[in-house]
């Protein structure tokens, strides 16, 4: 049987809720960490006491929730990020709760939100990495606003055996193709560019990438973190992470710079057309 077909077989079981329910099973057995978007408040009091806190994209569907938690959990800050909102549920809390939660509206990925969020201690990120065209810039500046923990849930995909690092990029894929990753059958009602075609008008509304927990993890080092924990499900993966290494960033060297530069690799002939 073909290699594709192996593994189009292996997605097709883990999306139905028997299949699903087997893997949790048969993973606990083995030892593995199982996750759960439920225990999403387990991290926030876990962290967030006595650490300054932002929630990233902590509108939609959840109205500042986690942010309330963290604050209700002893943060001495805290904060949110969306591209949308302040909604009226989350400003009722706020009153209710005579709260000092901070709603901040951005796109974090823009310098110009990091500059107003400044840095904080934990960083929650739940359900954004796939929705960004641009995961890696995503985690950069994640890591640009986390001075110690990350704690990121996202959608991904299972892994890929012999292909480590593997990712699906949805946009534009055949109505065929796209129906694989369909995930109505686990309780997703709707999921932009997958159940129905990439619509621009959307934005960060559309699934852009299914990626495999271990091209995260990649991805993670890549912009300066390390994963202390990770909770895995078919579908999903939780990763706490610590912040140790500089932000990945290129910096432009100044015009004296770049001239010398360029006439040192036009000395050492190693700039070949690719």
């Amino acid at each position: 049987m073909p290699f594709p077909m192996l593994y189009r077989l292996k997605v097709k079981l883990l999306k139905t809720p028997r299949g699903n329910l087997l893997w949790r099973r048969w993973s606990g057995r083995r030892g593995l960490d199982v996750g759960s978007y439920d225990r999403l408040p387990e991290y926030v009091r876990r962290y967030a006491p006595g650490r300054s806190f932002c929630d990233v994209g902590c509108m939609w569907g959840v109205n500042g929730e986690y942010a309330f938690i963290a604050e209700e959990a002893g943060a001495t800050a805290v904060k949110g990020i969306d591209v949308f909102g302040p909604t009226p549920e989350f400003e009722e809390k706020r009153r209710a709760r005579q709260s000092r939660v901070e709603f901040i509206l951005g796109d974090v990925s823009r310098r110009e939100t990091l500059e107003r969020t400044g840095q904080v201690d934990v960083v929650l990120c739940a359900g954004v990495l796939y929705h960004h065209p641009s995961p890696f810039d995503l985690l950069v500046a994640l890591r640009q606003l986390c001075r110690e923990t990350l704690i990121l849930r996202t959608s991904t995909i299972p892994e890929v055996d012999g292909l480590p690092n593997a990712a699906v990029f949805y946009p534009m894929l055949p109505e065929k193709h796209r129906r694989l990753w369909n995930l109505s059958s686990l309780g997703l009602r709707q999921q932009v560019g997958i159940s129905g075609p990439f619509d621009p008008q959307q934005g960060y509304g559309n699934w852009f990438w299914g990626l495999t927990p271990s091209c995260v993890r990649s991805l993670l080092a890549a912009a300066g973190f390390e994963v202390q924990g990770e909770a895995t499900e078919a579908f999903a993966q939780t990763f706490v992470c610590r912040a140790v290494a500089r932000p990945f960033d290129h910096a432009l060297p100044s015009e004296g710079d770049a001239r010398a530069l360029a006439a040192e690799i036009s000395r050492a002939g190693v700039a070949r057309p690719a």
